[in-house]
């Protein structure tokens, strides 16, 4: 069957929503990396119960996959079966109750830094350097510059595959470095944070100390998905990629950071397969000469471009 048919008979077989659904969505326009081919079908939930109902009926062969603000997401040039779902400005609330930071799961890392530095509650400022959502963050433990979000970690709600809505304390996240044990279908929806007091000065100021950090020692002004691999354990991977020759390696119009190993960089026009075939090379090569497998930390989602029609990721 024609692409096309494919998807417009998978539209047919949306339920119900007062969000937005929308065919053939363009994931290269959402995504820091900008490369990728396009979701079948793009769902933007109106607001939680939209986003209940919608998993609750929506057939369960149909794939579904979640995404934020696309910062550390690289989407294959065959772009992704099914339904992908991306939380908007209705998952990006904050409030702030006696220092306890509840957020929504698409607020971005550095509003709610800010957010809390505003209200002089410390304990948040590593979030100013991760570029991500607070979504992300809680699936992979996100952290930076010595801290994690598990330091920081309250409570989340999450829904599942069927919709049901899920309450977490510490003890059901699984926290551990840069993963946690949460079923992977699940979405999370919201955050509880607990911070402590503090002097909103002091804490802005070390807010800067870690902008003029990641400025001077990361390609940040460029089409780039952060941190490509998770450290191994008492290993840095940019240094262990520097040791087998990455530092400036390219792939057409993909290359590896001459400023910092560990990011992949779009240097205009890449596409996907390039620049994870350059991640996997730098596995290759670390794995031959330190016997040490690298992790990869940026999500990969969708099919290859030659991918047979309705194969799943």
């Amino acid at each position: 069957m024609h692409k096309a048919a494919t998807v417009e008979s998978l539209m047919e077989r949306m339920p119900p929503v007062r969000g937005r659904l929308r065919a053939h969505a363009d994931l290269s326009k959402v995504t820091w990396f900008q490369v990728g081919g396009p979701a079948d079908v793009l769902f933007k939930p109106e607001d939680e119960a939209d986003l209940a109902e919608f998993l609750k009926n929506l057939p369960h062969d149909i794939p579904v996959h979640v995404i934020g603000v696309g910062s550390n997401l690289l989407v294959r040039d065959g772009g992704v079966r099914g339904v992908v779902i991306r939380l908007g400005r209705h998952f990006a609330k904050m409030n702030n109750e006696d220092g306890i930071l509840t957020v929504g799961a698409g607020s971005f890392d550095g509003h709610v830094a800010r957010f809390a530095a505003d209200a002089g509650l410390e304990g948040a400022e590593f979030l100013s350097g991760i570029p991500g959502c607070i979504g992300g963050g809680l699936r992979m433990n996100a952290g930076a510059y010595g801290a994690d979000i598990s330091d920081i970690f309250l409570s989340a709600v999450a829904y599942d595959r069927a919709g049901e809505r899920h309450e977490l304390g510490p003890e059901d996240m699984g926290f551990s470095y840069r993963h946690t044990t949460v079923p992977k279908d699940w979405i999370f929806t919201e955050a509880s944070f607990q911070l402590s007091q503090g002097d909103r000065e002091d804490i802005l100021n070390r807010m800067a100390d870690i902008s003029r950090n990641r400025e001077e020692s990361q390609p940040v002004r460029s089409r780039t998905g952060g941190s490509t691999f998770a450290n191994p354990p008492g290993k840095k991977a940019w240094q262990l990629i520097d040791s087998v020759g990455g530092r400036g390696l390219k792939k057409g119009l993909a290359m590896i950071s001459d400023k910092h190993c560990n990011f992949l960089i779009n240097t205009g026009g890449a596409r996907a397969a390039d620049l994870e075939a350059l991640g996997e090379e730098m596995r290759r090569r670390v794995f031959a000469r330190h016997d040490t497998l690298l992790r990869w930390e940026i999500v990969r989602l969708g099919d290859a471009a030659n991918c047979t029609e309705g194969k799943r990721p």
